[in-house]
């Protein structure tokens, strides 16, 4: 038995009962399901879009002044700023769910898929914003030894929040098994699963099985690794700096390359507006049909931005601001760039371009480099450096995510980090060079699963944000 098979056997099990019990799924009308983490996610986004105001579109252009510093104080507490912390927030969400997942959502759902997609990226925004605000206003500083250091995120907040109700046991445990779950999403989900996709990605492009890598994603692995680690050593600062400046190049250029396809077929972007509406609303196949391409958007949004699992609040915790509240909604925009922005692109490339048609089963970055392809000759090549991209930047900010868990869990020592880092790397060689489905299949329930916890402690601390916005507000109002 090979290396990868004995992990992927040894996982079987842990994959099947994780996965059933995370995306157990109940009876909506014959012949359609819906999981229940899903409307556990798209519950929150909706609950504090409305429960609070609208945030997320009265205070969008507010939120965009902020990114760039204008209105926000720089304070001695934290680290990076809101620049560096949003872009490293968004090296983990904008990856190869907007390449693959829009792609999957349109074979599955149909074109209207698209508009759903764009409906929850929307909604998300409003749980980004509350798990952004909260991580800033109950970060700490951990280590004694460096005071400069800020840790936040969901561990924090829920801790915090259920000792104010005379419960910190359940506050302890629910901290704990969320950056249990931080952790092991962050070596499958954001480590293996990435490396691993982005071999195959070059392995397709430079000749398949006639590739000089074929058989060898060992080499790959390692080379990544070293990439990985050269970034990782340095920590956060090191992580938002390349952030900073790598998610804009990659998201830059696979934007123009949509906008190209865009332009090229200029007389076909109106008629593909009015059939993702259509197709969003038809009843032309059925009920069963409209409702299937709604949830197929909703949930490749879910996957795509990550609102309401609490990562975002790990990250963005960090900055050097003077305001929780201003964060948040400078984490607003996370979702607007992810899903709104990009995941749009993909999507009305691969409507444009008719595809979506004819792909005989095709799905996934194949669909999307066909669509590309239609306009963009080769462009396979320029989309395996885009998918290196988005998956070395994942990684990157992941990483982060894993280590404050880790020391969360372990011990808030540089050493204790320094142990995770080495595995981090390591597994982005055995991520390269193995077959991985199971481990792959229990990161993602592992992942979604940070949501339950986390937006648990959102309910609790709801009356806290409201009246934190309206405080903020006022005072906006009062300048």
């Amino acid at each position: 038995m090979g290396f990868d098979e004995s992990i992927n056997n040894f996982f079987a099990p842990i994959a099947k009962i994780s996965s059933d019990v995370i995306f157990y799924s109940i009876p909506l009308i014959e012949g359609l399901e819906v999981k229940i983490i899903l409307l556990w996610l798209f519950g929150a986004a909706s609950f504090f879009t409305i429960y609070l105001g609208f945030i997320n579109l009265r205070y969008l252009p507010y939120a965009i002044k902020l990114l760039f510093g204008s209105g926000m104080k720089k304070h001695e507490d934290g680290e990076i700023s809101q620049f560096k912390a949003l872009m490293a927030s968004l090296s983990g969400t904008v990856g190869l769910g907007n390449i693959s997942g829009v792609a999957i959502a349109i074979s599955v759902g149909g074109p209207g898929a698209v508009f759903w997609m764009t409906v929850m990226g929307f909604l998300g925004m409003s749980s980004k914003f509350a798990e952004v605000m909260l991580g800033v206003k109950y970060r700490i500083h951990p280590d004694p030894d460096n005071p400069i250091k800020v840790s936040g995120g969901p561990m924090y907040y829920l801790k915090e929040g259920f000792t104010r109700i005379g419960l910190p046991f359940i506050g302890k445990a629910f901290a704990v098994v969320f950056a249990l779950f931080v952790i092991i999403g962050s070596i499958g989900g954001g480590n293996m699963y990435q490396s691993n996709q982005a071999y195959e990605q070059v392995l397709l492009a430079t000749g398949g099985v006639l590739s000089p890598l074929y058989g060898n994603g060992w080499v790959f692995g390692v080379v990544l690794a070293l990439f990985v680690g050269a970034v990782i050593m340095g920590g956060l600062r090191s992580i938002a700096n390349v952030a900073s400046k790598l998610v804009p190049v990659m998201a830059g250029l696979y934007i123009l390359s949509g906008l190209l396809v865009l332009i090229i077929y200029a007389d076909r972007v109106p008629a593909a507006f009015i059939t993702i509406w259509q197709m969003a609303f038809s009843m032309e196949a059925g009920i069963g049909a409209l409702l299937g391409g709604l949830l197929v958007g909703v949930q490749r949004a879910a996957f795509s931005n990550e609102a309401g699992l609490g990562s975002a609040s790990i990250v963005q915790s960090t900055t050097n601001t003077d305001g929780p509240v201003g964060t948040g909604m400078v984490a607003m925009l996370g979702p607007l760039i992810d899903t709104i922005l990009i995941c749009n692109i993909t999507g009305l490339v691969i409507v444009i371009t008719g595809a979506y048609t004819a792909t005989d089963g095709i799905a996934g970055v194949q669909l999307t480099s066909m669509a590309f392809e239609h306009a963009i000759p080769n462009f396979r090549y320029a989309l395996t450096f885009i998918v290196i991209l988005f998956a070395y930047s994942t990684m990157i900010s992941w990483y982060y995510c894993g280590a404050i868990a880790f020391r969360y869990l372990f011990g808030e020592k540089e050493s204790i980090e320094g142990l995770f880092k080495i595995f981090f790397c390591a597994c982005i060689i055995i991520g390269s060079s193995a077959t991985l489905g199971n481990l792959i299949n229990f990161a993602d329930a592992a992942m979604m699963s940070m949501a339950i916890p986390n937006i648990v402690g959102l309910y609790l601390f709801a009356p806290e944000i409201k009246r934190d916005v309206k405080e903020y507000i006022a005072k906006l109002k009062n300048r």
